[in-house]
């Protein structure tokens, strides 16, 4: 597009070989389609749901439990094969139906597309498919449509287009067909340009299509999305570093003891029976179930809290996050203009409220004022009411109908208008009622060569100093061209002459609000002769009265400014990426609290002068980033990856979606945000609240502490059984416990338990510690020490039983050793209620849910020590009165120990840690 842009009309006609007023032949169509072909976005192929089922046994764990399973099978034991098999079936079927929801950012972009337009070929103007235009295309284009393609503007009137969705500006873009420049622009500089997927909103234009399809703008951003990978969660890398090493020590462990046990002359079938106990004792079997199950629950818990989840193991993302990038227009801010500066002869008013409802004020220095009592400023905002095309609805009728409800619901038209309307609301001034009183009686519409709208109307205008009944010319527009369109200023007392000085003043009242980066639009009027045929513009709009001026700015959100501080307390760094002005943007981060100076800014072009090694330095110190484009959103956040930091990216605009699917996290916004952008993104806030950012980074701290808590509960459970294998055949005894024992331990009594460990709810100081360090792993602050030591217990107290069993039966020592591993591991799982506390501070009872899984576990495994059929299943047999007291005295005593643990201080895990340092 960009070369397009710099030809003027007829050079860019010529090079197209197109016809300007005619448009293309059927011949020329047909052979460009065979060169270009359709106007539409491609899409990248995704895998069916049987290839997703494949990949699900890729994990190195289920690699390994599926090895076990067929040495078992060999072995002869079927009904340990067996269910082996059915937990990685379930496993399988849990990652296929987490995953089911392919990629559909493509998809989404067709959407934008129009799906038809209004062409002018072999000189008839027809309506089409919008995929079947072709570069030369000659295009109409009037108000309300969708652009088709990126096209070159060959003539406009008024044209103004709405390019939120690509560049992320609030305010509708004046087009110019003249325009031309000498060096590169981007998209939201190209006044005489359109792009595909974008809104006309007002006026009309004839274009000629440069590019379609995946030549766009926004099928450049389509292949972008294509392009960037998406990458693992932290804890996916960590889980998939935990199996690695678990398979690995498993399987020297394995081959180790059955090459010992050869050598020492045990039969070669004993010890595979042996080594594949070993391997089941080892591998947590319900881990890669857990942690999904765990995953969902608070999937669902942050779903309650507005913030929909699209990418299962993305949850935990969130709990680490070192850095929110997010965009200024309708994430930070309402995405909706308001007027925060009010001049005239009465001074210079503040003005407060926000959107579209009556409430708000007018203060002169720190005293309210009532507007009614103020002509000059009732003027002012009667003139930008009335001279204006927006329209309020209320209740459902229009607010240029008259009657309807009093609360505004909804705004119809230009922005920046709509936001002269909530003004004049404040103040009471209903729309409908100046409608009335001053009926419309013509226009001189705006234009980008004048830049100013002029309505005339009749009526009595309500100011002392300007009686009768008009006809009124009423202007508003840019305050230098308006000025100079001036004789008078509408003073205290009335008007008077416009001097040089008087004029100097006033141009430096608008400079002064300039600078707080308001658009700043001047209002003035002039009586015009009764009974005349209207003049012309130029005419009409001279020797006005200077009324004054008014300012506004897409303004904050309520909320923002508190989320945005209770990210600086948990030491997340915020920072704003926009397609805005340097000075617009910056005035927003002053308010929120982001950044005091333009040190603290870069641009776009200021970024391209950097290498990437020089924007890894720079990005860390800066906070505000303006005038960017997809590209460089994607070297930002790559920029902060490069540095250890953990990105979450929201956005809510197409410009967005590359950024979002490059983020360890993109969330888009639900209500305003685009399909593209939604659908490019892990997570989604549906009610586009800033705020419920910040609750959702609370969330995914509790589901990750929780998440440590289970895996570090099952890992503590497995070391113990592989250290009772180990420390048997190490002594020369009998195995202690059966391979299908192991399984039903692991799969029944441990996962129940880690299941609601998972949803544990929150310590306390949860937000006030920084996030963890990007490479944190699953054993950090010594976490291993203390899992191999509940391990050394469990698999103590478990040989203790075996051998209290053993001197009555064999098989009556394997049955108090299962017994006693199963039963002291529900008692052990409220070790980790905490990590740190007692159980004594944290209760028993604050978690419903595991005391529920204790008592659903507990009878279980009490019918397979019992039941006649089961007890033949296991190989287990009854014990007497004596036998199930040790049996119980040896598994509360893990309750005792983790408190004697905690109490010593011996434990390292603290959910409190210093701040992680950035290189």
């Amino acid at each position: 597009m960009d070369k397009w842009r710099r030809l003027a009309i007829d050079e860019a006609v010529q090079a197209l070989q197109a016809d300007p007023v005619k448009g293309l032949t059927q011949a020329a169509v047909q052979e460009r389609r065979a060169a270009h072909g359709y106007n539409e976005l491609k899409e990248k192929k995704g895998i069916s749901v049987w290839m997703m089922f494949l990949l699900q046994f890729r994990e190195f764990l289920v690699l390994l439990l599926l090895g076990a399973a067929v040495i078992a099978l060999l072995l002869g034991e079927v009904t340990d094969a067996a269910v082996i098999f059915i937990v990685v079936l379930i496993n399988a079927i849990l990652g296929v139906v987490q995953e089911y929801k392919a990629e559909k950012s493509l998809a989404a972009l067709q959407t934008l597309a129009a799906p038809t337009a209004k062409v002018v070929r072999q000189g008839e103007t027809r309506e089409i498919p919008a995929r079947e235009l072709v570069p030369g295309d000659l295009v109409l284009l009037d108000a309300g449509d969708l652009v088709p393609a990126d096209a070159l503007l060959l003539e406009g009137a008024n044209l103004q287009v709405n390019e939120s969705t690509l560049t992320g500006e609030s305010l509708p873009v004046e087009k110019d067909a003249s325009f031309t420049a000498a060096g590169p622009l981007p998209p939201a500089e190209q006044k005489n340009a359109v792009f595909m997927g974008t809104m006309v909103t007002s006026g009309r234009a004839r274009a000629l299509v440069t590019a379609t399809g995946m030549h766009t703008e926004i099928g450049r951003i389509a292949g972008l999305i294509q392009g960037v990978e998406a990458e693992q969660t932290p804890l996916q890398k960590k889980l998939a570093r935990l199996g690695r090493q678990l398979g690995l020590m498993v399987l020297l462990l394995c081959a180790v003891i059955f090459i010992l046990g050869v050598l020492r002359g045990n039969e070669a079938f004993g010890m595979f029976l042996v080594a594949v106990s070993l391997a089941v004792a080892g591998i947590p079997e319900g881990l890669p179930a857990i942690v999904t199950v765990v995953l969902a629950l608070g999937v669902q818990r942050m779903a309650a809290r507005r913030a929909i989840i699209r990418k299962l193991p993305a949850v935990e993302t969130l709990g680490a996050a070192t850095v929110i990038c997010s965009d200024k227009t309708g994430t930070l801010t309402q995405n909706a203009m308001n007027v925060r500066r009010a001049f005239c002869a009465a001074g210079l008013y503040k003005v407060t409220g926000e959107g579209y409802g009556a409430e708000g004020g007018f203060y002169l220095g720190e005293r309210a004022e009532t507007p009614e009592d103020k002509p000059h400023l009732q003027l002012l905002l009667t003139i930008g009411a009335l001279c204006n095309d927006a329209c309020v609805l209320y209740g459902g009728e229009s607010g240029a109908g008259g009657g309807g409800a009093t609360e505004p619901v909804s705004v119809v038209g230009d922005p920046t208008e709509a936001a002269l309307l909530a003004a004049a609301a404040r103040a009471g001034l209903r729309a409908e009622q100046l409608v009335r009183a001053l009926p419309r009686r013509f226009e001189y519409p705006f234009d980008a060569e004048r830049k100013r709208m002029s309505t005339v109307h009749s009526g009595v205008l309500g100011h002392p100093a300007l009686p009768g009944e008009g006809p009124w010319l009423l202007t508003k527009g840019a305050p230098d061209l308006v000025l100079e369109r001036c004789r008078y200023w509408l003073g205290p007392g009335g008007p008077e002459e416009l001097t040089a000085g008087l004029r100097e003043k006033l141009a430096a009242v608008n400079r002064s609000m300039s600078e707080e980066a308001l658009r700043v639009l001047a209002f003035a009027l002039r009586p015009l002769p009764p009974g005349e045929a209207p003049l012309q513009a130029e005419e009409a709009e001279q020797d006005l009265i200077l009324i004054g001026f008014m300012g506004m700015i897409d303004p904050p959100r309520p909320e923002a400014a508190g989320a945005v501080e209770l990210c600086r307390r948990a030491r997340i760094k915020v920072k704003m990426i926009t397609g805005d002005f340097r000075e617009t943007a910056l005035a927003v981060g002053r308010e929120l609290g982001l950044a005091a100076a333009a040190e603290e800014t870069l641009t776009g072009a200021e970024l391209d002068q950097l290498s990437q090694e020089a924007l890894e330095e720079r990005v860390e110190r800066t906070a505000i980033f303006a005038r960017v484009s997809p590209e460089h959103k994607l070297r930002i956040v790559s920029a902060l990856q490069a540095r250890g930091e953990i990105v979450a990216m929201t956005g809510d605009g197409v410009n967005d979606a590359p950024a979002l699917k490059k983020a360890d996290i993109g969330i888009a916004m639900g209500r305003t945000g685009t399909a593209v952008a939604r659908e490019a993104s892990k997570m989604i806030l549906a009610d586009d609240n800033f705020a419920t950012i910040v609750r959702a980074v609370e969330e995914g701290r509790i589901i990750f502490d929780n998440i440590k808590k289970a895996v570090h509960f099952l890992l503590s459970c497995n070391i113990g059984e592989i250290l009772t294998i180990l420390a048997a055949i190490l002594l020369g005894w009998p195995l202690p416990l059966l391979p299908i024992q192991i399984l039903w331990v692991n799969l029944v009594t441990d996962s129940l338990p880690a299941l609601a460990l998972g949803v544990e709810p929150a310590e306390k100081g949860t937000m006030a510690r920084p996030p963890r360090p990007p490479g944190e792993g699953i054993f950090a602050a010594g976490s291993g020490r203390t899992l191999a030591a509940f391990g050394l217990y469990i698999a103590a107290i478990t040989l203790i039983a075996y051998s209290l069993g053993s001197g009555h039966s064999h098989a009556a020592g394997q049955t108090m050793a299962f017994a006693t591993l199963a039963l002291s591991q529900l008692v052990h799982v409220f070790n980790f209620r905490s990590l740190h506390d007692s159980v004594v501070r944290r209760g028993l009872f604050g978690n419903r849910q595991l005391l529920l899984a204790v008592l659903i576990s507990a009878p279980l495994q009490l019918v397979v020590l019992l039941h006649p059929f089961l007890q033949g299943i296991f190989k287990v047999v009854d014990l007497n009165l004596s036998q199930w007291l040790g049996v119980v005295l040896l598994s509360f005593s893990t309750l005792l120990f983790g408190e004697l643990w905690k109490l010593l201080g011996v434990s390292r895990w603290r959910l409190r840690r210093p701040a992680p340092q950035r290189s």
